[in-house]
Order: C-alpha cells, then sequence, then structure tokens
C-alpha cells in the first residue's frame, strides 16, 4: 500500500534535509561564505583547483646496493651468534655480490646452515644464491626474482612514506599512485609553490648512529682514505663543519628503522633547536646497549649520507630516548621531525618532473559546468511538467534534492571533485528523471487497463521499480569496477557515479511516492493528469 507512516516520513525528511544541509558549505564557499573549518566541504583535485604536479622516480641499483647492506649487516650477526663463533673476513660487495672468506674451511658446512635462513624470502621464496669459491670464500649472490621483488616492496613502502609525508604536511586528498615499475606521481590539490613539497618528499630520512672510528688519522680521513671495516662521510651541508669529513664504523651500528616518534623543539641549555626522537622497545634497547658499552666514545648522527654532529657518549642512554642537534632552523628542525615520523624511505626518489597547474583552467572548467547543469535542468524540468503536470512537478523537487544530497554526501565522505568527475555530475542529473519516467509510464498504462487511481500508482511503483533497481544495479557493479581498477580521473568519474545513483534511486523512488502518497491521502482524487 502507499500508505506510509508518520515516523517513516519524519525519518525520511530529516536524512534528506541533514545531506542537502551538508551541500551548503561547498555551495557558499565560492562566494567566498566561510561556515567553519569544521563544515564538511568537497574537495577539488588538482584540475579544478590547481597545485602541484611531481614526478617521481627511484633507480634499481640503489634497492640492489641497500640490499647487499642489509646481508653484510645480517651475516655479521648470524657468524657472531654461531656457536662457536665462526671467524671470517675479507668481505667485497663488489659486481653487485656480498663476498667473505671463512678463516677456516671446516666452517664452510656450518657456516652454510647458518646462513641458508637468510637467503629465502616470504612463502619460502629462494632470494639469495650461495655459492663457494677458491676454497674458502664465500659468495651470497640476489637472484633476480628476489631483486623484483625487492624494488616492488622498496616501492609500495616510498608511496606510504610520501603519502604520510604529505599528509603531515596538512594538504587534503593527495593523488599519489604508482607508475610503471620505479616511478611514482604526486599531485597535490591547492599547493600552487612545489618548492617545500620536493625538499620533503626529496629528504630519503634514512638516520643512521654509527661509532666514530678512533683509529683513523685526520689526514686520511679529509683525503678520503678508510681503514678496514670504516667508511667516510661528508658533515651536512650549511653546517658549521661542512667541507669537513668524519670516519665512522661500517657495522655495529644503529639506523632509524624503528624510530617510534620525532618531534621538533628547543634546547633549554643553549636555545638551540633540536629534534626529540623516541625508539621503539626493540631500538630503545640496542641504543642504550650501543651507549653502555661505549661510554667516552663519539658517534656519528647521519642522515641521508651526511653527518650531523658527531657527540660523545658521556653516559649510557636508557629510556629510548634521544636528540639531534645540529645547525637547524625551527623550520629545517620541523621538516626534518616530519621526515623521520613519517619514515625512511626505503629507496631514494630523485625528481624527474614537476609543473604547477594553475586554477584558471579549473574555474573556467566549473563555470562551463554549471551552465550545462543549469541549460540541461531546465530543460529536464521543462520536459516533465509538461509531460506529467504535478508529477512532473515533483519530479522536478527530487531532481533538486538529488544535487544537494549528491554534493552533501561528498562533503561529508570528504570525496574529492575532479573534472571527469564534474562529467560524471552532469550525467547524473540527466539520468536522475529516468525513474520518475519508468513510474509515470508505468502509471499511464495502468490507467489505461482501466486500474482505479490509487491501484495504479501503487502499481505503477511496483512494477517499475524492479527495472530501476536492476537497471542501477548493473551500473553500480560497472562504477564499482571502474573504481577498484582505475586511477586518477577515471576514479573521480567513478565515485561522482557510484553515489549518484544511490542518491538518484533514493530521491526519484521512495522521496516522490512519500509526497504522492501525501497528495492521494489528502486529495483523494478521481482522476490523474498524468
Amino acid at each position: 500500500m502507499l500508505e506510509i507512516p508518520l515516523w517513516k516520513k519524519i525519518s525520511l525528511w530529516a536524512v534528506t534535509l541533514a545531506l542537502a544541509a551538508a551541500a551548503l558549505p561547498s555551495l557558499l564557499a565560492p562566494e567566498g561564505i566561510d561556515l567553519g573549518e569544521d563544515a564538511p566541504q568537497v574537495n577539488l583535485g588538482l584540475d579544478l583547483a590547481g597545485g602541484s604536479h611531481l614526478l617521481l622516480e627511484a633507480k634499481p641499483e640503489d634497492v640492489a646496493q641497500q640490499r647487499l647492506e642489509n646481508m653484510e649487516e645480517a651475516v655479521k650477526t648470524a657468524l657472531e651468534a654461531a656457536s662457536p663463533e665462526i671467524e671470517y673476513g675479507d668481505t667485497s660487495r663488489a659486481d653487485g655480490v656480498f663476498s667473505f672468506i671463512l678463516d677456516s674451511a671446516a666452517d664452510i658446512d656450518r657456516a652454510r646452515g647458518v646462513l641458508e635462513p637468510l637467503m629465502m624470502g616470504e612463502g619460502l621464496r629462494q632470494e639469495w644464491d650461495l655459492s663457494v669459491v677458491d676454497g674458502q670464500r664465500m659468495v651470497l649472490t640476489p637472484t633476480d626474482s628476489g631483486q623484483a621483488t625487492a624494488l616492488n616492496s622498496a616501492m609500495e613502502g616510498a608511496v606510504e612514506v610520501v603519502r604520510r609525508r604529505i599528509d603531515l604536511l596538512g594538504t587534503r586528498e593527495p593523488t599519489i599512485i604508482r607508475q610503471g615499475d620505479t616511478r611514482i606521481v604526486v599531485q597535490v590539490p591547492g599547493l600552487q609553490d612545489p618548492l617545500a613539497l620536493k625538499e620533503q618528499l626529496g629528504q630519503t630520512a634514512q638516520l643512521e648512529f654509527k661509532l666514530v672510528d678512533q683509529q683513523a688519522l685526520p689526514t686520511n680521513t679529509q683525503a678520503g682514505i678508510a681503514n678496514p671495516g670504516s667508511q667516510i662521510f661528508p658533515y651536512q651541508t650549511g653546517s658549521d663543519m661542512e667541507g669537513q669529513f668524519e670516519a665512522v664504523k661500517r657495522l655495529g651500528g644503529i639506523r632509524g628503522d624503528s624510530l617510534i616518534n620525532a618531534r621538533a623543539g628547543v634546547d633549554q641549555r643553549n636555545n638551540e633547536n633540536i629534534v626529540n626522537i623516541q625508539f621503539d622497545q626493540q631500538g630503545g634497547q640496542k641504543f642504550a646497549q650501543l651507549s653502555t658499552e661505549n661510554v667516552g666514545q663519539r658517534f656519528a648522527i647521519i642522515l641521508d649520507g651526511e653527518v650531523i654532529s658527531a657527540p660523545f657518549f658521556n653516559e649510557p642512554i636508557l629510556g629510548g630516548s634521544a636528540q639531534i642537534s645540529g645547525s637547524f632552523t625551527a623550520e629545517s628542525a620541523n621538516q626534518l621531525a616530519i621526515s623521520l615520523q613519517s619514515g625512511a624511505l626505503p629507496v631514494p626518489l630523485t625528481v624527474i618532473e614537476e609543473r604547477t597547474v594553475g586554477p584558471d583552467l579549473g574555474a573556467e572548467s566549473i563555470r562551463s559546468a554549471l551552465i550545462a547543469m543549469i541549460i540541461g535542468s531546465m530543460a529536464v524540468i521543462a520536459l516533465m511538467i509538461a509531460s506529467y503536470g504535478r508529477f512532473g512537478v515533483y519530479a522536478t523537487i527530487a531532481l533538486v534534492f538529488n544535487v544537494l544530497i549528491l554534493l552533501g554526501v561528498m562533503a561529508i565522505g570528504n570525496f574529492t571533485l575532479t573534472l571527469p568527475g564534474i562529467a560524471g555530475f552532469v550525467l547524473t542529473i540527466g539520468a536522475a528523471v529516468d525513474a520518475n519516467v519508468l513510474i509515470n509510464e508505468r502509471i499511464r498504462e495502468e490507467r489505461k487497463r482501466g486500474r482505479k487511481v490509487i491501484t495504479a500508482i501503487e502499481n505503477g511503483y511496483k512494477e517499475a521499480s524492479r527495472a530501476i533497481y536492476d537497471a542501477n544495479i548493473t551500473n553500480l557493479i560497472a562504477g564499482v569496477l571502474l573504481f577498484w581498477f582505475g586511477s586518477g580521473p577515471i576514479r573521480g568519474f567513478a565515485v561522482v557515479l557510484v553515489i549518484g545513483l544511490m542518491t538518484s534511486v533514493f530521491t526519484a523512488v521512495t522521496l516522490t511516492k512519500m509526497w504522492v502518497s501525501g497528495y492521494l491521502s489528502a486529495k483523494r482524487p478521481k482522476d490523474l493528469n498524468i
């Protein structure tokens, strides 16, 4: 029956008006009316609001080099943990492989057993090949599949780090997608100056704590000559020590992978800008052990291959907290804190393309879309009222609410409206009255068959709803697949399409049925002008 209980009418009106009200901030914002930061508002994409576009690229050889360094550290730990310890020396990372010579040929089988677990990846996948040459030299060679997996994992991790850094910068709805095997596209709407974005994303933020080589001669260090087992890093550009170098022990340090917090601050003793860091439990234990075993020795704080400072371990540092000091300004300290807190990039990224998109094209697109919407809506409204009279008026009111509810849902969901999304918006408006056309034509047929008014309307809504739901479900499936497999502009179109399908069914079927029910209850018409 068409009778709708009062509680249901109140509920439908409450939902309708609440969603329509959520569209107001988006409609009033272009007029300069500010309803507050907490008001929901539709975000505009890069093609509408303008912004910055960057194309980042990683080098596969950087990933390969990092894997060799990680393997050398893992081999050292594993052989030292063997009982008894397996002695070795003459390590090398030349030609893309890691090799070392055992002190005793009798340890070959034992070393092989210790190292075999290190060569397997997830799912027992072979990621390294182990061979023995010249009697005692063990050679670890990365497999092609292992290298490909490592590159893919590094790029996936880089995407997440980039996303976290942009979120910490306070931007909204960025587009961050992979392009090919080694590239990442970053689009940030509303950001007209890409310089700060480049600096933030280009910083690898690989933090390391390494013991200073106390045996290194200053003259050799400045000449770039390192002792066996050591390496040389330059001091940070712009610091008081710029142009100087520091020799550090290559193994046995701590990386910043286990950082859980980083915040910019000021040292109350000398009013110097610093970055306070906090390790997780495992990292805190390693840092405590390193500081306890090396009290009185210097350690270097290295960020992205440059020494920030090289202080002394004056006492054991317990609790997992430390601070990084250097020639920081308040802004650079904050940028470093953001980079460290978001995590280190698994692989360095280089900006190979950048451009700034102005908002003029977007403003013109919005203006053109509004004109198209107004003209199209007026034509649809005129046709509906001329064809169906009172029922055409109901369809027109439903069309207006459909636009408002669609905007309101996008604002509440914090969705982004793009140029293809506007196309989907206009398409939704054009298709929004399809359901009413089906319903009204079905009611006409029922009347021609001699059905009474109430029966004709009831059958019209019941029979037409089946076709409406079937058609919209198939379109909904297509929209979901577009969103799932698409990216960028395709997703922008799919979002508006999917939401528009649901709102149009709600307004064209559910709301108009409520209004028609109220009309029948109040007027009790004997005939219909439809």
